[in-house]
């Protein structure tokens, strides 16, 4: 189903197939996640993202449950934006010899993933009230929510201890 296509005809449409496309990007992200770990060499960010990714996984099955909601059968569409930013990560990942500057590396692909994540929730939130969803929004508020801290974190790791290692 493309974006302008005859399958979205109502604004209802339009949230679920924002729904399958934030479903599909969380799911590459819980694959991709345990790449990340695994190049990371500061132990405060390993633990991060180990943090994380155990937070992604409940961020799957909170959108299983906005879909159960909505009477949809849970199912993801392709995202090239997320595939996008996986994408360049790990070729950023694969061209970082210093380890202080892959951390650094990390920490940014790692917060692109967090700000496409959190302006899709976003939306996601202010058209579920839009159609009266209000149950539907204070899930996808939790996930935010949690988007958000893990954005902070990132910035706080970075800013306390990889970007002066990197520099």
């Amino acid at each position: 189903m493309g974006l302008f296509s005859r399958d979205i005809q109502s604004m209802n449409d339009l949230f679920v197939h924002e729904l399958q496309d934030i479903y599909y990007a969380e799911q590459q992200i819980v694959d991709a996640l345990p790449q990340m770990i695994s190049k990371a060499t500061s132990q405060q960010l390993r633990t991060a993202l180990e943090s994380h990714l155990g937070e992604t996984r409940n961020h799957v099955r909170r959108l299983e449950q906005v879909f159960q909601m909505q009477g949809v059968t849970p199912k993801g569409v392709d995202c090239p934006a997320i595939d996008g930013i996986i994408k360049e990560a790990k070729q950023v990942a694969g061209d970082t010899a210093d380890k202080n500057v892959l951390d650094a590396a990390i920490i940014a692909s790692a917060q692109a993933v967090e700000h496409y994540e959190m302006s899709k929730y976003g939306t996601l939130i202010a058209w579920a009230r839009q159609l009266r969803r209000s149950d539907c929004a204070q899930i996808l508020q939790q996930t935010l929510a949690e988007e958000k801290a893990a954005d902070e974190k990132l910035t706080s790791i970075a800013e306390g201890q990889v970007n002066r290692a990197a520099a």
